[in-house]
C-alpha cells in the first residue's frame, strides 16, 4: 500500500531550539562538590490581584471579589512562607526563591528576609494574576525588564534566570530572555539536565524545572495529600540518586522541588515536607547531594561548557 505524497507526512513543526539527545547520552563531569545529583528548592513567592486575574483555587470560583481563593492565596504571604522560610533554615537548605516583583509593594519584608538568607531571586514576573503569552513582543520585553531592574534595585545583583507566570511563553520568550540579560530559563521540563538552548540574543541555559514534583499540579490537580506528595518526594529522590550513580554509567542530574507557600505551608502539609526535607539532607550529610540552586547550577554548566564554545556553534549552524 502506497501513501499519498503530502506535507503532513513530513517532519512535523519544531521550535529549533535544541537538537533531540536522549539521557542514555551520558556527561562525564560531576557537580561542583563531588556528587552526581544537584537538588535545588523552587520556591514560587507569587501576588495576585483583589478581585481580577488569574489564580489557583480551593474551592469553586466565585464572581469577583473572590474573597475565599484569594484570601486562601494570600495566606501563603502571612503565615506559610515565614514558615517555610524557618524549615528551610533548620535545614541549612538555600532556595532559589520565584518571585512576582509585585511584592516589592505588598509585602517586601518576604523578600528582604530571603535575602537576608542568600536566596537566590529569579523573575518570576510582575503577578501571577496574568500570562505572559497574553504580552505582545514590546510588551514582554518591558515586563522582563522590568523585572530585572526592580529586583536589581532591591537585591543589588539583577536575576540571571526567569520562570514565566503560569509558564506561559511566547515564540520570542527565549530570544527576549538573552537578548534582556538572563542566563537560563526554568520553563522547560524537557530533561533531568541543564540543555542549552539556542537563541537569536546568544546561548541560554535550561535548567530543569518540575511539573510532577511540583505541589500545584500534584495536590490541585491530581487531589494529592500531604503525606503522599512526601513520599512522592522522597522516591523522586531516592530514584534519581541511583540514577545518578549508576554503576556503569554516573552521570550528574538535576531534581528540582516546586513549592507555593500557600500549599506546603500549611501547617499539616509542612509537618510531611520537613518529613521529606529531612530525608534529602541526610543524604546529602555524606556527601551525596550537592544542594544547591538553579543559578549555581547554571554556573557550573557554563565552567563545564564555557560560551564561547556554544556561541561559535550557534553562529556555524546559522
Amino acid at each position: 500500500m502506497t501513501h499519498p505524497s503530502s506535507p503532513a507526512f513530513g517532519p512535523l513543526r519544531t521550535h529549533g531550539r535544541f537538537p533531540y539527545r536522549p539521557i542514555t547520552d551520558v556527561d562525564r563531569f560531576r557537580w561542583p562538590n563531588g556528587a552526581n545529583l544537584a537538588v535545588y528548592l523552587g520556591f514560587n513567592i507569587e501576588h495576585f490581584a483583589f478581585g481580577e486575574g488569574l489564580g489557583a483555587n480551593l474551592g469553586p470560583v466565585s464572581p469577583q471579589p473572590d474573597v475565599l481563593n484569594y484570601s486562601w492565596r494570600e495566606y501563603g504571604n502571612r503565615v506559610g512562607v515565614w514558615r517555610c522560610l524557618e524549615l528551610f533554615d533548620q535545614l541549612e537548605m538555600p532556595a532559589g526563591v520565584l518571585l512576582n516583583t509585585a511584592l516589592y509593594d505588598h509585602c517586601p519584608e518576604v523578600i528582604d528576609a530571603c535575602v537576608a538568607r542568600g536566596d537566590e531571586l529569579i523573575g518570576h514576573g510582575h503577578t501571577n494574576a496574568h500570562r505572559q503569552s497574553e504580552f505582545d513582543e514590546a510588551g514582554e520585553r518591558a515586563l522582563l525588564e522590568h523585572c530585572r531592574a526592580r529586583i536589581r534595585a532591591h537585591a543589588g545583583v539583577a536575576p540571571d534566570g526567569w520562570l514565566s507566570p503560569w509558564i506561559s511563553e511566547t515564540l520570542h520568550t527565549p530570544d527576549l530572555l538573552t537578548e534582556t540579560g538572563y542566563r537560563y530559563t526554568l520553563n522547560w521540563c524537557h530533561d533531568d539536565r541543564p540543555v542549552r538552548m539556542e537563541t537569536r540574543g546568544g546561548p541560554l541555559w535550561s535548567i530543569p524545572y518540575p511539573q510532577e514534583l511540583n505541589d500545584i499540579p500534584m495536590i490541585m490537580a491530581r487531589q494529592m495529600d500531604a503525606a503522599a506528595f512526601a513520599d512522592m518526594i522522597i522516591d523522586q529522590f531516592d530514584e534519581m540518586l541511583m540514577q545518578a550513580n549508576h554503576p556503569q554509567h554516573p552521570q550528574p542530574l538535576v531534581m528540582g522541588i516546586a513549592l507555593h507557600p500557600y500549599l506546603v505551608g500549611q501547617p499539616y502539609r509542612l509537618r510531611h515536607l520537613r518529613r521529606a526535607l529531612a530525608h534529602i539532607a541526610a543524604r546529602r550529610s555524606h556527601g551525596e547531594v550537592w544542594m544547591t540552586t538553579p543559578g549555581a547550577i547554571c554556573d557550573a554548566m557554563d565552567q563545564q561548557y564555557p560560551l564561547v564554545r556554544a556561541e561559535t556553534a550557534l553562529t556555524a549552524s546559522r
